[in-house]
């Protein structure tokens, strides 16, 4: 790399292999058995997914069977990958590692291999049982520690001995406690500790999608998007930074690490964007920034995000749905921010060989975007075509079209020379050629297949993640065996001059790839174990309803103080727990706990919006120092202070940790309770409105520097714009009493998906009478009744009072809350004679340009 001296890229590069592969990377013979290892991990794990084991009616595995088989290679790898000290050889593996990689895959595998044995005598562990539960244990504690460092440990074992010293707690979270056969067996031989939920997403989801973006990377699509993002935004003030900003939103796409992300755009845009003018605390806090986001942005999130689909229970294309609006508002504030910075100290545009006008600029705009829509309209149709032609073929078509199409395209970039990668570009040159656009786009169109495939199989097909995720996989498989085939086919002149050397190329990219995405999956597999440890010493003690107790008393039911303190327990948390056990853990101690003490002060929080608050609050602590991972890692290429850069990526990020609190209070921002499509272009505009409002206010700078009541004019609007409800509250309630003898004459009236308020009375496990508001989410069915069963409630009616017969266990309607034995107390209807909130933009947007008029005058004066 031009930019950076051999010290430094040697130090980044072992940044980024300490924190996602483990850093050792071992020569020979060990080298190859390591990697023969990791890719028969990922093969495993494609089987698995696929429907081969069905169709062949062999290979097949349960869920048990193949969590164990899952923790096994993880476990095992942890040891040979990451070593067991900072100063232990990174080349030679010791015989204590390897002892323990055996002895730890054994126990991990343990129900898979004496699964008959251990389901004849449930309950009822025998010793051999309790030793290896154990000794599993036990190395899954080292396993944690090397993977995910001492303060995952630390958290983990603090909520194991919570277990055993129960009976000496105070009062408040006090409980008898367990014994070590019974902890043993709740742990490790059942599937509510260790083998839970969090690893079952692991196997299911997460390792797919990772697989699915190594591949796409290796392709070359990180880099084309790097240079897409470059070619569009090169020109434009601040245009390194606007780069960094709109490659790391659409490398989310590719990467769900925020390290991985930082390096691979940073090692170009930080030295380039300290070459226009920023320094380069500023430099590597945007790319920290934008890259952590990454993490946020549909439709590949961060791992974490997969786990959302079994705790809110609703299909990841709905997830989808909710976070995107979000996600883009964050990144268009910061887009924002940065161009305000360029604005500040007046930093210059990079030139062009030929500097386009207004009009080329516009005529460019309208036919990429006019490009873009007919593009995504011809594709949508292109498919419905085949499938209504193809019948019980539709997949066979539909994989042709796909191959036809990847065909066409690479034979027409072919033509063209290939995209500079970043280490190809040297930043201290005088004049740097910056590409143009329509080329650099041109160049990698095949790209977007896999992702078209992902896409449709999500939200048009509506299948699940897994399968989703296994055929936009396969589908990029069969592009990176085939990219360097084609290559030599359309360019004879090129370096592959035949299809034996394409094949061979091919062939050791798709085999990198997937030892590149098992190495990547380790400590996410570990994180995931462990965190299943924490999950399940809250299920063994009932720490779930201490935590209540315990957050209303702090709180004294007061939600905004709630949320804060569950803020800021993510933030302390995070500084030693990678996101995705992060997440886990607070989703399963905090979010209950936020439903049931919002539902106790009357206030209708929707599920997704506690489990979005835990998630960007968790995605936050890789920026915040004292071990922010992603600013180590900008500041390593910057070469500046890891804590200044991350203290200022922190405040870059403000834009981001306001959008929790606001969807929390107005879940239209997730684009929940939105009817017509003009009520969504409205939430969409506002809500980007208010969000560069809050950008400029904590930048201080708006058309110039603003003055302290021009900060608080500003935020006056950002509040009226994200809270519209709150200003039409204190004129008229949101919703009216109506009888609860009403309730299934109001539910025939609703559809799939909408809500159902109810007043629901009864006692909790103490004994004490609660009242709480729940909003149910109404399910399928031709009447209100059957709408209601779907979603897993069940009433009786007792002469006029209705009583909650039944929950389904799992339902979303057991995870707001709802609980056998309540009573319906009234039925809660939207207001009719409430006022639209939606006139409440009127004054926020005057607010908005009165301070826009105020400085426009202020710089008039200055001019003369």
């Amino acid at each position: 790399m031009n930019q950076l001296n051999q010290h430094a890229s040697e130090a980044i590069e072992q940044i980024v292999k300490e924190a996602d592969l483990g850093g050792r990377e071992p020569d020979g013979k060990i080298g190859l058995l390591l990697a023969l290892i990791a890719g028969l991990w990922s093969i495993f794990q494609v089987w698995y997914a696929s429907p081969l084991p069905f169709t062949l009616g062999a290979g097949i595995f349960n869920d048990t069977e193949a969590r164990a088989i899952h923790l096994a290679f993880a476990v095992f790898l942890s040891f040979c990958a990451y070593p067991a000290f900072q100063n232990s050889s990174r080349k030679v593996i010791p015989i204590t590692d390897w002892l323990l990689a055996l002895v730890g895959a054994f126990c991990a595998a343990y129900l898979f291999l004496y699964y008959k044995d251990l389901a004849m005598r449930p309950g009822l562990p025998s010793r051999m049982d309790i030793v290896v539960g154990v000794l599993g244990v036990a190395i899954m504690l080292e396993a944690t520690r090397r993977a995910m460092g001492f303060g995952m440990l630390l958290t983990t074992g603090l909520f194991m001995a919570f277990v055993f010293l129960g009976p000496y707690m105070p009062e408040a979270v006090q409980h008898r406690g367990a014994s070590v056969s019974r902890f043993i067996s709740h742990m490790w031989l059942t599937t509510e500790g260790v083998y839970g939920v969090a690893l079952g997403v692991s196997v299911q989801f997460i390792f797919l999608f990772v697989l699915f973006g190594t591949l796409l990377d290796i392709a070359g699509a990180g880099n084309y998007m790097l240079q897409v993002s470059l070619a569009t935004l090169g020109h434009l003030r601040g245009g390194p930074a606007k780069v960094a900003v709109v490659s790391s939103a659409l490398n989310g796409i590719v990467s769900g690490s925020s390290v991985s992300n930082v390096v691979s755009g940073g090692i170009f845009t930080i030295p380039l964007m300290k070459r226009t003018g920023y320094s380069g605390v500023k430099a590597g806090a945007i790319e920290a920034a934008s890259s952590v986001n990454g993490q946020i942005m549909p439709p590949v999130m961060g791992a974490a995000a997969f786990l959302m689909v079994e705790y809110v229970g609703i299909p990841y294309s709905e997830i989808i749905k909710h976070a995107a609006l979000p996600a883009l508002i964050s990144y268009i504030a910061l887009f924002y921010i940065v161009h305000l910075e360029a604005l500040k100290y007046d930093i210059q545009p990079l030139v062009r060989e030929r500097q386009p006008t207004w009009q080329d600029r516009l005529l460019g705009w309208a036919l990429g975007i006019s490009g873009t829509f007919i593009a995504c309209v011809a594709i949508y149709y292109a498919i419905t075509a085949v499938q209504a032609v193809a019948g019980e073929a539709t997949a066979w078509a539909l994989a042709a079209l796909a191959g036809i199409s990847y065909v066409i395209l690479m034979a027409y970039s072919a033509r063209y020379p290939d995209l500079p990668k970043n280490d190809d570009i040297d930043v201290n040159v005088q004049d740097i050629q910056l590409p143009l656009p329509w080329p650099t786009v041109r160049a990698g169109l095949h790209f977007f297949i896999p992702v078209v495939v992902l896409l449709w199989a999500l939200m048009i097909e509506e299948l699940s993640p897994g399968l989703s995720a296994f055929w936009a996989t396969v589908t990029t498989i069969v592009m990176v065996l085939m990219q360097p085939i084609l290559l030599s086919i359309f360019r004879p002149d090129g370096t592959l001059q035949t299809l034996t050397q394409g094949l061979f190329q091919g062939a050791s990219d798709l085999w990198r790839g997937l030892v590149l995405a098992a190495r990547n999956m380790i400590g996410i597999g570990v994180a995931c174990a462990s965190a299943g440890l924490i999950v399940g010493v809250i299920t063994l003690t009932g720490m779930g309803l201490m935590m209540t107790d315990f957050v209303e008393l702090v709180s004294a039911g007061n939600v905004l103080i709630m949320l804060m303190l569950t803020a800021v327990i993510c933030l302390l948390i995070g500084a030693g727990v990678p996101t995705t056990a992060n997440y886990i853990l607070v989703a399963t101690l905090m979010a209950p706990v936020i439903v049931e003490l919002g539902a106790r002060s009357g206030l209708v929080i929707p599920l997704i919006a506690v489990h979005l608050f835990v998630f960007y609050f968790g995605i936050m602590a890789d920026v915040t120092p004292p071990v922010g991972l992603a600013s180590y890692a900008a500041a390593a290429i910057s070469g500046d202070d890891p804590n200044a850069t991350g203290w200022q990526a922190t405040w870059y990020s403000l834009r981001t940790t306001v959008l929790p609190f606001v969807f929390i209070f107005n879940p239209q921002l997730l684009l929940i309770g939105v009817g017509s499509l003009l009520e969504v272009v409205l939430v969409c505009v506002t809500g980007t409105i208010a969000s560069l409002l809050f950008a400029a206010a904590t930048m201080k700078w708006f058309r110039t520097r603003c003055t302290w009541p021009e900060v608080g004019l500003l935020l006056l609007a950002t509040f009226l714009f994200f809270r519209p409800d709150w200003v039409i509250d204190q004129i008229a309630p949101k919703y009216v009493s109506a009888p609860a003898a009403d309730i299934y004459k109001v539910a025939d009236t609703l559809l799939e998906d909408e809500w159902l308020v109810v007043g629901i009375a009864g006692e909790n496990i103490d004994g004490n009478l609660l009242t709480k508001t729940v909003a149910i989410p109404m399910g399928k069915g031709a009447s209100g009744r059957e709408r209601l069963r779907d979603a897993g409630v069940t009433l009786i009616q007792q002469g006029i009072d209705f009583e909650v017969a039944n929950v389904k266990f799992g339902s979303r309607a057991k995870k707001l809350g709802l609980e056998q034995g309540y009573k319906i107390q009234e039925l809660k209807l939207p207001n009719p004679h409430r006022p639209s909130q939606y006139w409440v933009f009127l004054p926020a947007l005057l607010l908005g340009v009165s301070v826009w008029r105020m400085q426009g005058q202020r710089i008039k004066k200055l001019e003369k």
